[in-house]
């Protein structure tokens, strides 16, 4: 095992159950303020349960997406290294991709395991789904643990790809999270919840 994490017993206590409040908005208007193929913005008018109006309020609209921490039969975790432009830095990340509108997000994973990195897969799981930016962005984001096939067929990348393909230990994924060399912070707690799956991790 490579980590072993003390976590604290909760003792819950019984609690008289509130009714809970709808805290809920209401959408009065709204309207899309820039739209093109990559970015998607819009400016709505809510209203909140007290009839307080805020506005506008900017939301992010951006398609799902889903990722895939990816096992390998030697045991090494499989990542893609590309340029983020917004950052302005090469990362490391795990392989994945957008969620086309006529898939689900575990066909979506598996079509872009095999054209960013070449492995087919052999078996899937969903870790878990999570929203990457609820206060701005209205997308969700799918995270997977798979085993890799032993055979690697050629990489298909998309119009704007441009990407290696990196195999690193369990540990060396460790080491790497703790020294900030994984910069797509979402995608940390699914290689955690991943190598919890795997073993690797354990709570007591």
């Amino acid at each position: 095992m490579l980590y072993l994490f003390k976590a604290k017993r909760v003792t819950k206590q019984r609690e008289t159950k509130k009714a809970m409040r709808d805290l809920s908005w209401k959408v009065l208007k709204s309207e899309y303020v820039y739209k093109d193929r990559w970015f998607i913005a819009r400016a709505d008018k809510c209203a909140f349960p007290d009839g307080r109006i805020i506005e506008p309020y900017y939301v992010l609209e951006f398609p799902n997406w889903c990722n895939v921490v990816l096992v390998t039969e030697d045991e090494k975790i499989v990542f893609v290294q590309q340029y983020r432009h917004a950052i302005q830095q090469t990362t490391i990340e795990l392989p994945g991709g957008v969620i086309d509108g006529n898939e689900t997000a575990e066909v979506a994973a598996i079509r872009e395991v095999k054209e960013e990195t070449g492995y087919d897969i052999t078996n899937i799981q969903l870790l878990y789904k999570t929203a990457p930016n609820p206060a701005t962005n209205n997308n969700f984001a799918y995270f997977f643990l798979a085993k890799a096939s032993k055979e690697i067929t050629q990489q298909h990348f998309d119009a704007f790809e441009d990407l290696e393909v990196l195999l690193f230990s369990k540990e060396e994924v460790l080491n790497m999270i703790e020294n900030s060399q994984i910069a797509h912070g979402v995608q940390i707690g699914a290689i955690y919840a991943a190598f919890k799956q795997l073993g690797c991790l354990k709570t007591v």
